[in-house]
């Protein structure tokens, strides 16, 4: 079966892919929790409105204030003064990396001395602390209204569990200033990483003219209207005379209800052992509301609209590196993708059920915020759990919610409160619960126990691994796996949504109508996910297939079809569609707008302007993209490409040796300077940079394939057979390798 990125064997088809590998939307989905900030929300209720502050809603909620006191929310971002500040400022040293970096105080303020952006040591001054327990971090002013996250950070445990010590978050690389890691670079950048969830009604003030932030808060911290939304219309309607007319009943004035849970019961059922809503949940805004910040996602816009999340974020999907192939947590990305694929969240479990909204602690010690619901005599008992009572492993939690640990000492737990499968490790490679604690012992140790327990290999609710393993290691029956998954409704939407992002690697005409399907599924993170993978459809299918999405009903998939759809719109369309595409287009510039500090932002601008034949523009945003960071290798070959389409090719070869000069073992930039001398015809340099970025990166088949195409037309057929076959070694079962091995093999 042929895919459309490689259905002819041919040199000059290879061309293409360095288009291909520019033009996909590149939003950023960061580790830390809020990349960017947020302005005030837009709807025609919350526009209205105005933040009153906390004081104005403790006058009525006294109690939901007492328990917000002290929490993780009120303790997110604070002043800096002796009761904040928990790390030893009494002139201690921390050396790491060849630089010795000293923590004192001058007067009333807190220094520290490091390397700066230059690398020199010199004096900052604290000027926020930034969380609580089990770290706390440091804020430091650099110019243009940029806070920066010192790397250095105070583990704030107790010293009994290896705590009261200043530790690197990076303790296991080399990092100096010129690392993208450093504490001064846009990665540690508070404005652009970190703000929005940690203060209330966030202004990041980006002006683009001057690279420059002016951010403000009305709170600093995580305070009321913070989840509830601006709280004016909820203070004029509390103090409005009963039964008078303009008293809005049904919203109280507020920007979002979160009743959700009002007259919610949970029965246990007696057969069971499980308990059963008395109604099902009506809409997800209070989860949305929690997910804005508990999430791994992009945020699009900063008008954020409370308790609708896709507004405004677009929330990572179960990918490598982020979760393991049975969507179990792997890199930083907090609760909300996890539970999104629990049996809790489709029995119609909302996050206040288990936790206190406000003090954000349990509703109970130990197992008992499980027996809410899951009844002591079946679960809570040794015929369930096979483990000593009150010992570590009759927690429900230490089976169901393994850990991760993130920043050198913050343990996170999995919210997908799956059965643990030692089988799938044993399979898969996917860490498994069992081994967590009996590291000593097998994977198999632990599937047979659980057998032999059970009577059978327990198989849960999350039954997607082998369909994302199959992906992500390009096995011959991966696209029908995954073809299998999009289509079986009964799975977490999210995981049928990340097998539509795992297809478009290998979309063939055969799998159009399950792309079809996707543009219209019910849930949003289909729809967008299916609009991201149409970079792979041919463009003069892309308008019939998904223009209809250019009206979508939640944002995020409109300014992905705006993207998708960009110079595409035939002459011919309606009025309406020649709306629908000026509007949706309009708010896809808006988000690269409000993004104007993110260079994967400019990179999307210039990718935007150059499907629509506006050349200076595209330029203007690669160039600005790379003036935020020199690093940007996406921005040195789109900028190279544009070039091409120009017709500038000695230009683009130029700004690729700029990148090179920055970046040496940039492998794709290597790539692109071979792609680019095979159009000049300058075979011996072309072939010089193909070889290197094969050498550079052998992981990417692609790399391969291009160099051995390359050979094959210059009459190299052996070398270029020796080259398939130890990418083959590497990537076996890559289909355009396969198919180039199989030519050679039938040759000989």
């Amino acid at each position: 079966m042929k895919t459309w990125a490689n259905r002819k064997h041919r040199w000059f088809a290879v061309l293409g892919l360095l288009v291909l590998a520019g033009w996909g939307t590149w939003f950023y989905l960061f580790p830390l929790a809020g990349r960017s900030t947020v302005a005030p929300v837009s709807n025609t209720l919350q526009a209205e409105q105005a933040y009153v502050g906390r004081a104005a809603c403790a006058g009525c909620h006294a109690e939901q204030d007492s328990l917000w006191q002290g929490s993780h929310h009120d303790l997110a971002m604070q002043d800096v003064n002796e009761q904040t500040v928990l790390g030893d400022f009494q002139d201690v040293e921390f050396s790491k990396d060849g630089v010795v970096s000293r923590f004192f105080r001058r007067d009333s303020r807190f220094m520290v001395n490091t390397d700066g952006p230059d690398g020199t040591l010199a004096d900052f001054e604290i000027k926020y602390v930034f969380g609580v327990t089990p770290l706390q971090q440091y804020l430091i002013e650099l110019p243009g209204g940029k806070l920066q996250a010192l790397s250095i950070a105070w583990d704030s445990r107790p010293a009994a569990q290896g705590g009261q010590r200043w530790f690197h978050l990076y303790p296991n690389e080399k990092i100096d200033h010129t690392d993208p890691l450093h504490w001064t670079r846009r990665s540690q950048n508070w404005n652009f990483m970190c703000a929005e969830c940690h203060s209330t009604n966030l202004q990041k003030n980006y002006a683009a003219a001057s690279r420059t932030y002016r951010t403000t808060w009305s709170e600093i911290d995580v305070s009321c209207e913070a989840c509830h939304g601006p709280g004016s219309g909820h203070v004029d309607w509390a103090k409005r005379e009963p039964g008078a007319a303009t008293v809005d009943k049904q919203s109280k004035g507020l920007a979002v209800l979160l009743n959700e849970r009002q007259g919610v019961a949970w029965r246990i059922d007696s057969h069971t052992g499980n308990a059963q809503r008395n109604t099902p949940r009506r809409d997800d805004a209070e989860i949305e509301v929690c997910a804005r910040c508990h999430s791994r996602r992009a945020q699009l816009l900063g008008d954020y609209r409370h308790g609708r999340l896709m507004d405004s974020h677009l929330p990572s999907l179960l990918r490598q590196t982020l979760y393991h192939a049975d969507g179990q947590i792997d890199g930083e990305v907090y609760e909300y993708g996890s539970f999104l694929q629990s049996k809790m969240y489709q029995a119609g479990v909302t996050c206040s059920d288990c936790h206190e909204p406000h003090s954000l602690k349990l509703k109970a010690a130990d197992n008992g915020t499980c027996l809410q619901c899951h009844a002591a005599a079946k679960y809570d008992d040794a015929r369930h759990h096979f483990h000593a009572p009150d010992s570590v492993g009759a927690k429900c939690v230490s089976c169901h919610m393994p850990t991760n640990t993130y920043m050198g000492v913050d343990v996170r737990r999995d919210h997908g409160f799956r059965i643990p499968r030692p089988d799938l490790t044993e399979k898969l490679g996917a860490p498994n619960a069992c081994n967590a604690c009996h590291a000593d012992k097998p994977a198999q140790w632990a599937a047979d126990a659980a057998k032999r327990w059970y009577g059978h290999q327990p198989r849960g609710y999350q039954n997607y691994a082998a369909a994302l393993h199959a992906a992500r290691i390009g096995t011959a029956d991966a696209t029908a796996r995954l073809t299998a998954l999009v289509q079986d409704k009964s799975l977490p939407a999210i995981a049928r949504a990340t097998a539509i992002s795992e297809m478009a690697a290998r979309l063939t005409p055969e799998q159009l109508p399950v792309l079809t399907q996707a543009l219209r599924d019910a849930d949003p993170l289909l729809r967008a996910a299916a609009l991201e993978a149409l970079e792979q459809v041919p463009p003069e299918q892309r308008w019939s297939l998904a223009h209809d999405r250019l009206r979508d009903p939640v944002r995020s998939p409109r300014i992905l079809a705006a993207a998708a759809l960009a110079g595409l719109a035939p002459a011919t369309i309606s009025a309406a569609e020649q709306a629908d595409y000026a509007a949706a287009g309009s708010e896809y510039l808006n988000s690269l707008d409000w993004n104007a500090d993110d260079p994967a932002a400019q990179v999307n601008r210039g990718n935007f302007h150059t499907a629509r034949n506006e050349f200076a523009a595209a330029e203007r945003a690669y160039r600005e993209a790379l003036q935020l960071d020199a690093d940007f290798v996406m921005a040195y070959i789109n900028l190279a490409d544009l070039f091409r389409v120009m017709h500038r090719d000695s230009e683009g070869l130029t700004v690729l040796e700029q990148g090179l000069a920055r970046l040496p073992d940039a492998a794709e930039l290597h790539h692109s300077v071979g792609l680019l001398q095979v159009r000049r015809k300058n075979t011996t340099e072309a072939l010089k940079s193909l070889e290197r970025a094969v050498k550079l990166a052998p992981d990417q088949a692609r790399f391969g394939y291009v160099y051995a195409m390359a050979l094959t037309s210059v009459g190299r057929t052996l070398d270029a057979r020796d080259v398939v076959r130890s990418a083959l070694r590497i990537t076996p079962n890559d289909p355009a390798l396969n198919a180039l091995n199989s030519q050679f093999t039938t040759e000989e």
